[in-house]
């Protein structure tokens, strides 16, 4: 799925370029790799939301949709789905910027990845705490 580009209306959380280091064994970037930045993303979103310290308790869905690779500017947005007492359910969209070094094409962007994932906020004494009372 090829979109014209990147979400007009958000900026991305976070936005980074994978590396050689990054790559499973077919060189595509490994799943993990974007798992872990999808999960930093998301952290970020419900870490603001909730005015402090964020734990990740479910990954809801997570779908793989097309590859990444090396050298692609891969950027993740992130949004509030829902608040509940003490969590914060987040979606994650993830899109790669392929050919943007190339003169001769315009950078085509890919949604590569989507994902929800719930986040409850704790306090100091690491249990989970109220979110309007942040």
């Amino acid at each position: 799925m090829t979109n014209k580009g990147l979400p007009g209306d958000r900026q991305p959380v976070i936005r980074v370029i994978p590396h050689q280091q990054d790559t499973n064994t077919a060189g595509d970037i490994f799943g993990g790799w974007i798992m872990s930045h999808v999960d930093v993303a998301g952290g970020i979103v419900a870490a603001r939301r909730a005015r402090g310290r964020v734990v990740t308790v479910a990954v809801n869905a997570f779908q793989f949709k097309k590859p990444v690779f090396v050298g692609d500017i891969v950027s993740f947005y992130a949004r509030v789905l829902g608040v509940g007492n003490t969590s914060i359910t987040v979606d994650v969209e993830v899109f790669a910027e392929r050919g943007w070094e190339d003169a001769e094409h315009s950078g085509e962007v890919i949604n590569v990845t989507e994902a929800t994932l719930t986040y409850v906020a704790i306090g100091k004494d690491r249990r989970p705490r109220s979110v309007s009372t942040a």
